[in-house]
């Protein structure tokens, strides 16, 4: 019997460039589709879901400022809301598209981190909204609570928590880019250790850059967390590297 992962090679080695151009196109329809059938079922449930993603806003009073503020809102809160339900979908049509040029340790490699990234971004998503959401919003209404009564624009307050989230969970990928690269031997369990200062800042940075508001203590604790998924993501690499010394020594 054939290895399956050649018949794979060869099938994909005997489409032409117009076959795979067209294969792509329908990975990319299909994507497409399901991005646009999930808007479309979150718009059906955009009352309670908008519902829900107040929860941390707590007794602060959300105003529709303008004519149609809170239309525009719902049909953002949809987009973000389809886009993230049709992730898994989108890389599942990814991995049908590059699965057969792959050898069969790419293809080891391939199915775990894309579990892992899955897991990881929505992990990303409740610990924004869980975690830092709740922080931010606390620190704007007791920093000025002497002073101001909270009352906020829908729309301002919904483009702060979708932008956090999101920014959030893409940060959460941290640990499996250094996995995929890791496991490709593009880098070192031991370069990462030694370049540990240089993530402490790197995180710093970039939590101030993809965090929407300024106070401190969402930007440290985003900051925190990205550095403990540095650790994470280099132990991660350094068992990946263990497992394939001795599946080369037992080979030998």
């Amino acid at each position: 019997m054939k290895d399956t992962g050649q018949s794979e090679n060869k099938l994909s080695n005997s489409m032409t460039f117009s076959d795979h151009l067209e294969e792509l196109r329908q990975r990319i329809l299909k994507s497409i589709y399901s991005v646009v059938i999930s808007i479309f079922f979150s718009l059906l449930i955009i009352k309670p879901l908008i519902s829900f993603l107040e929860i941390p806003a707590g007794d602060i009073h959300l105003l529709q400022l303008a004519p149609g503020e809170f239309l525009f809102v719902a049909i953002k809160v949809a987009g973000y809301s389809g886009l993230i339900v049709s992730i898994p979908f989108i890389f599942y049509q990814i991995i049908l598209f590059i699965s057969p040029g792959l050898t069969k340790q790419e293809k080891s490699l391939i199915l775990p981190a894309v579990f892992g990234s899955g897991f990881l971004f929505f992990l990303g998503l409740i610990f924004s909204w869980w975690i830092l959401v709740p922080a931010a919003i606390n620190f704007f209404i007791t920093f000025g609570a002497d002073i101001v009564e909270p009352t906020w624009s829908i729309e301002r307050y919904f483009d702060f928590v979708l932008l956090l989230m999101s920014s959030t969970a893409i940060a959460f990928q941290l640990p499996v880019l250094q996995f995929i690269l890791g496991s490709l031997g593009i880098i070192t369990t031991e370069k990462m250790i030694s370049n540990w200062k240089i993530v402490v800042i790197s995180s710093a940075i970039l939590s101030a850059v993809i965090t929407p508001s300024t106070d401190p203590l969402t930007m440290s604790l985003l900051s925190i967390s990205i550095v403990f998924l540095f650790f994470v993501g280099t132990g991660l690499t350094y068992l990946s590297e263990n497992l394939k010394s001795k599946t080369l020594s037992s080979s030998h």
